[in-house]
């Protein structure tokens, strides 16, 4: 793939992470765009298609799952693979409910990077896949709102634990709880306002049912 090719769009909102994979595909001949959030993804795909989305799920403004949900229901960018990576959902029912709304593929954080190369170039060989249907509007929150609130449960008790794992810690140990805990509290905040916004979704798809 050269520069007059269709290009790989990369959505991360870590910027560590986001300079890895843009180096790791540049160096590998491929042509990269990035976005910091599926809003801003969704900006550069309106310009021009990408030949695949490789997206984080825990995004602000827009994530991962609302970025496919929104690629999948319109007829111009449903058939463009995604790959999603993540470090938060890796359950399998997480993977079920990604894979139900149109995921191509699943990479867990850290990334392998030779598997990650593997994965673009078997994509890019094989083309065209045919189209899924996407799940309706009720659906997808539905399940989404599920995820959600499993993950919020998880961080909750994580938090927990970890708070009291620090009264007796010292030195490095505290130090990388520390940290692990600033993480968790920030994904846990982050879960919670997608919680509200999926909620108050969940509330207009079912206003007109109830009238």
């Amino acid at each position: 793939m050269n520069a007059g090719q269709a290009y790989l769009l990369i959505v991360e909102d870590d910027p560590d992470i986001l300079e890895l994979l843009d180096t790791t595909l540049t160096f590998g001949g491929y042509r990269v765009i990035t976005a910091r959030n599926g809003r801003e993804g969704l900006e550069v795909i309106k310009k021009q298609l990408p030949a695949i989305v490789i997206a984080d799920i825990m995004m602000p403004m827009l994530d991962g799952f609302g970025l496919v949900h929104r690629l999948r229901i319109n007829r111009e960018t449903r058939d463009i693979p995604v790959i999603f990576i993540t470090a938060t959902y890796v359950a399998p029912e997480d993977k079920e409910f990604a894979l139900n709304i149109g995921v191509t593929r699943f990479i867990e954080k850290p990334i392998d990077l030779e598997d990650f190369l593997t994965t673009i170039a078997e994509l890019l060989k094989r083309g065209v896949p045919v189209a899924i249907e996407p799940l309706k509007e009720l659906s997808f929150y539905e399940g989404y709102r599920k995820r959600l609130e499993k993950k919020l449960d998880q961080k909750n008790k994580q938090i927990a634990r970890e708070e009291d794992l620090m009264k007796t810690s010292l030195g490095e140990e505290n130090e990388a709880l520390r940290a692990s805990l600033h993480q968790a509290i920030s994904d846990r905040d982050e879960i919670k306002l997608l919680l509200v916004q999926i909620r108050e979704q969940l509330g207009k798809s079912t206003k007109p049912e109830q009238e």
